[in-house]
């Protein structure tokens, strides 16, 4: 990708965003297009935080992981251990690993296999959902899909109930865990749970696609397990350094499941590429998508955050 190329589609696209990549920790471009706020006419930086949607499954698993690590939990702990009298229709064999690989069979608040558009007003009354016991009401009520384990199928919900499952585990809230298990340990001090009632001045405002209207009904008001944190481009490289200095990178990233229809395999909340061992996080939402591509052998981090629902794909297909 050349700067030329990029520029190129940022303007045929109309692209609001920012772009980064890095080579070993050194930046070998950044660029920043649109608004962060279209009201107020202010501009995207490198440094804006952007929701990534479904990209935080990832600080998910590993805060999980790390209570695996300390006894708290283990990948074969059952979900009613932990869940008591609470969603009864989840079963009873279903495992924290099962949540973690997607392959659980739960019902899904927000099933992607649903009949929905991602502008739809799919979470009821989101400025009520500021903790993770919260989402109760909405994770319950769901059949079962199929039985744990029988295959893979993409679910929101499950790890929402690993947040939950990780809060009565550790004895800490689902925010705090991943502040301070995941955040802190990679120095990721511009990345953090930002209501979306009160962003900070530095934070883009997420807009519907096709529209100047704000995200701010359509998406829980604090983002949980399955997805919603605000980060920027430079604290994803760090997330990604610190990752793959450390002894978790292997095991989260280990294939578990061929993903064909998505061209990709899962590991534990990573997606992976389909015959290399590059790394993905990615997330797609009202307001909201995002893409981060990690290469273990070169070091090279690729990073795409934009504040339209699919602003970051044509960008990202050139990665």
């Amino acid at each position: 990708m050349s700067l030329a190329d990029l520029d190129e589609i940022a303007l045929e696209t109309g692209f609001s965003g920012v772009v980064q990549v890095d080579r070993a920790g050194e930046v070998e471009f950044a660029a920043a297009y649109g608004l962060a706020n279209r009201a107020h006419g202010v501009p995207n930086t490198v440094d804006t935080r952007f929701g990534i949607a479904s990209g935080g499954k990832g600080f998910t698993a590993l805060a999980v992981l790390s209570l695996v690590r300390e006894g708290g939990l283990a990948l074969d702990t059952t979900a009613r251990s932990l869940l008591g009298d609470d969603l009864p229709l989840i079963a009873d064999d279903v495992t924290v690993e099962h949540l973690l690989t997607h392959t659980s069979g739960i019902g899904d608040y927000l099933d992607e296999e649903g009949d929905w558009a991602v502008d739809d007003y799919v979470s009821g009354a989101v400025h009520l959902l500021t903790t993770t016991e919260a989402f109760l009401p909405l994770l319950d009520g769901h059949p079962a899909k199929f039985k744990a384990g029988e295959r893979f199928c993409y679910c929101n919900g499950g790890y929402v109930v690993l947040a939950l499952l990780a809060e009565r585990a550790g004895g800490q809230g689902y925010h705090d865990l991943v502040r301070s298990r995941v955040l802190a340990p990679a120095s990721m001090t511009r990345t953090d749970f930002l209501r979306s009632d009160e962003l900070p001045g530095d934070a883009a405002v997420g807009y519907l696609e096709g529209l100047d209207r704000t995200n701010v009904f359509h998406l829980p008001v604090l983002a949980n397990g399955d997805g919603g944190i605000h980060t920027t481009a430079g604290d994803m490289s760090k997330f990604w350094r610190t990752l793959f200095a450390g002894d978790e990178a292997e095991f989260v990233t280990r294939p578990r499941h061929d993903v064909p229809e998505e061209s990709m395999r899962y590991g534990l909340g990573f997606w992976l590429h389909e015959t290399d061992d590059t790394v993905i996080l990615a997330g797609y939402d009202a307001g909201a998508s995002f893409k981060s591509v990690h290469d273990p052998h070169t070091g090279t981090t690729k990073t795409v955050l934009s504040n339209t629902s699919s602003g970051a794909w044509p960008i990202a297909a050139l990665f």
